[in-house]
């Protein structure tokens, strides 16, 4: 995939009130635009992950993938908010020549969601063949054909929800906490809060996870008192995360995930929003997902009008709607 970067001349309105000037977005695409312009593939990533979804969504996308260069145009962007391109709390505040840090905005789903579709438009793009996303991803795929300005034929979810639940939210504030328990996040730096988040990560991993994933992977067999897998594990992807992103971007995202409610604004409640949408739906959700359960997956298969929905069955968790690729990928064949 190729990088670029797209720079936005003008103040960008936030659903805070706030407004962020010239903001840049981080993108990666593959493959060309035809002629008819009917061949678009976007991808919307998940928490942590950067735009180029070769490298992490590989047997679904990849030069000889289901979706590969050589017939889909695929567009992958990089949320504001994240460090891997575009606006993001380390970004310099044209009002201070000094990086946001905790001066940043509070910024949602649906700011991601307008932000992406301004760089549709300078791509050209006026219609999406398959508009795809898991996790956070899928919730702003949600907010993104919600805005009703790219037509969109096929919709998949994956592992995701509708409006963010008192579940995911209190997972979320533990990690923020063991964020804010770091003194160096208050001190403004580049690896403020390393320490912090890299906790914060071992908190998430246990519920992107499940009890028998961790049993089969993480056990011990010769009867040891100290020094157990289960722990070298959780250092090492703490660890793993700070070494590639920053305590700020991740305080910052994980508040707008918790924003999300598709409903937020309108006088309309959550099932009528999600009848609205008129795009062939497919539903897929993981069977041991603890932090997006299937339950909230079968709300948004059952609410729009041209939904179908799949259950995976996997231990792995949340985690498994990027492990269990050679089964998600017959899934999609099938649907597109």
């Amino acid at each position: 995939m190729n990088y670029y970067q797209y720079n936005y001349s003008g103040a960008f309105s936030l659903e805070c009130g706030k407004k962020l000037d010239n903001i840049t977005i981080g993108y990666h695409t593959s493959g060309k635009l035809n002629k008819d312009k009917n061949n678009v593939i976007w991808v919307c990533h998940a928490l942590t992950a950067n735009s180029d979804v070769f490298d992490w969504w590989s047997g679904l996308f990849g030069e000889s993938d289901l979706f590969n260069p050589n017939d889909h145009f695929i567009v992958c962007a990089n949320v504001i908010g994240s460090n891997y391109g575009s606006t993001n709390p380390l970004s310099i505040n044209s009002e201070t020549n000094k990086s946001f840090f905790r001066d940043f905005p509070l910024i949602t789903i649906k700011d991601m969601a307008n932000a992406h579709q301004l760089l549709a438009e300078y791509l050209g793009i006026d219609k999406i063949n398959l508009l795809i996303g898991g996790s956070l991803g899928g919730q702003q795929a949600l907010e993104f054909i919600l805005l009703n300005k790219i037509k969109v034929n096929n919709l998949v979810l994956l592992a995701t929800n509708a409006v963010h639940s008192p579940w995911g939210i209190a997972f979320n504030e533990s990690q923020r906490l063991s964020i804010e328990a770091d003194s160096s996040f208050y001190e403004d730096k580049l690896d403020g809060g390393n320490n912090g988040l890299v906790a914060a990560r071992t908190i998430a991993m246990l519920s992107y996870r499940t009890y028998d994933i961790y049993d089969v992977k993480q056990k011990n067999e010769d009867g040891i008192s100290d020094n157990f897998k289960a722990s070298s594990y959780q250092k090492y992807q703490g660890e793993k995360l700070a070494n590639r992103f920053n305590a700020y971007s991740y305080w910052y995202l994980s508040k707008a995930m918790d924003s999300h409610n598709i409903a937020r604004g309108t006088n309309k409640n959550i099932k009528e929003i999600l009848a609205s949408i008129k795009a062939k739906t497919k539903v897929i959700g993981i069977s041991s997902d603890i932090l997006f359960p299937p339950s909230e997956q079968k709300i948004i298969a059952n609410y729009i009008p041209n939904a179908t929905f799949h259950l995976v069955d996997s231990i792995y968790g949340h985690d498994g709607f990027l492990v269990e690729v050679d089964v998600i990928k017959e899934i999609i064949k099938d649907f597109v």
